[in-house]
């Protein structure tokens, strides 16, 4: 089969499609032939060699794919080849052909395509676990979210709004404030413009935000901390600056703010199961409760690109890699 191999960390003409083996299916294992691979962002960390854990080279990035059931394992039960489904895995996914756990895929239902479906699991379910379950929001809370047109950005925007919040997003350039606001934010503010600390007080009057969703790490981490309200949460879930967060305690233990981190795959080492989350999304995606965004959608060879744009922070949405058409998406 052909794959997206890593074998140097660096930049993304790093990438290089390969002739590799064909993965075979284990004991509880499912073969899946790949529509669709979502590009995030912890693929580019783990390309240029700045992720927290890195794998040993050559490697294949791509930790979330839809596509169609080629071959089943031993003591699989209930999915059969030729079935639509959605897989996530530690890597692996930027190839023809990946083997997943029966324990991490879901059907797609046929009014849901196979780019929408790749861009669910990481983006999603991080912004739905992170609003509901870490951030506790509610009815009429303010919930700040910094790079709120990223894939992650937009699903909280909508989970938030969809929950009665109102939301505040934090954008970095004009061309992505529209999209923003057409998913359902109330303000939209530009850390490119705005003194974000200041307008967040005037918003509330003074109050700060009930929630913060830090997706961008660095100083805006710091800058979370000051902008809580009193007894308000901080859920910290990227560093995508990359570099460290230098923070003062007297921004957050005096107004009893609490701080939360949340990673996906941690998170299922430790008990969670996405997949009754996962399949009810789904649902309410078919249904067209919500939007998920596809900025731009690149054939399994322009790999690099697909990096490369997802790298210039000019997308709005999802970056979606597809391998022979992604079944017609």
């Amino acid at each position: 089969m052909r794959a997206v191999q890593i074998t140097q960390f660096g930049d993304a003409d790093r990438l290089a499609l390969a002739e590799v083996a064909d993965p075979q299916p284990g004991p509880g294992q499912v073969l899946i032939r790949v529509a669709a691979a979502s590009v995030n962002r912890a693929d580019l960390l783990m390309r240029s060699g700045r992720y927290h854990t890195l794998p040993p080279l050559p490697a294949v990035p791509g930790s979330e794919a839809a596509g169609v059931v080629e071959a089943i394992g031993e003591r699989v039960t209930g999915i059969a080849a030729g079935e639509h489904v959605l897989a996530w895995s530690s890597s692996g996914c930027y190839a023809e052909l990946v083997v997943a756990d029966e324990t991490k895929l879901v059907p797609i239902p046929m009014a849901v395509s196979m780019p929408v479906a790749a861009a669910l699991p990481v983006a999603w379910l991080s912004a739905r676990y992170c609003v509901r379950e870490l951030g506790q929001v509610g009815p009429g809370q303010v919930v700040l979210i910094h790079a709120a047109a990223s894939g992650v950005g937009t699903a909280a925007v909508q989970t938030a709004r969809a929950d009665g919040a109102e939301v505040i997003g934090v954008v970095g350039s004009a061309d992505k404030e529209g999209l923003v606001k057409d998913l359902g934010a109330s303000h939209v503010l530009r850390r490119d413009r705005d003194d974000i600390l200041a307008e967040v007080l005037r918003i509330t009057d003074g109050a700060g935000a009930d929630v913060v969703l830090d997706l961008a790490g660095g100083d805006a981490f710091a800058l979370s901390l000051r902008v809580a309200a009193v007894g308000g949460r901080v859920v910290a879930l990227a560093n995508v600056a990359g570099v460290p967060s230098t923070i003062d305690t007297r921004d957050f233990y005096p107004k009893n703010v609490s701080v939360h981190g949340f990673q996906f795959a941690n998170l299922q080492r430790l008990g969670w199961d996405p997949r009754p989350d996962l399949q009810l999304l789904l649902s309410e995606i078919a249904a067209g409760r919500f939007t998920v965004p596809i900025d731009t959608v690149f054939p399994i060879e322009d790999a690099a690109a697909a990096h490369q744009r997802l790298e210039s922070d000019r997308s709005r949405g999802k970056v979606v890699l597809t391998v022979d058409g992604g079944l017609a998406a």
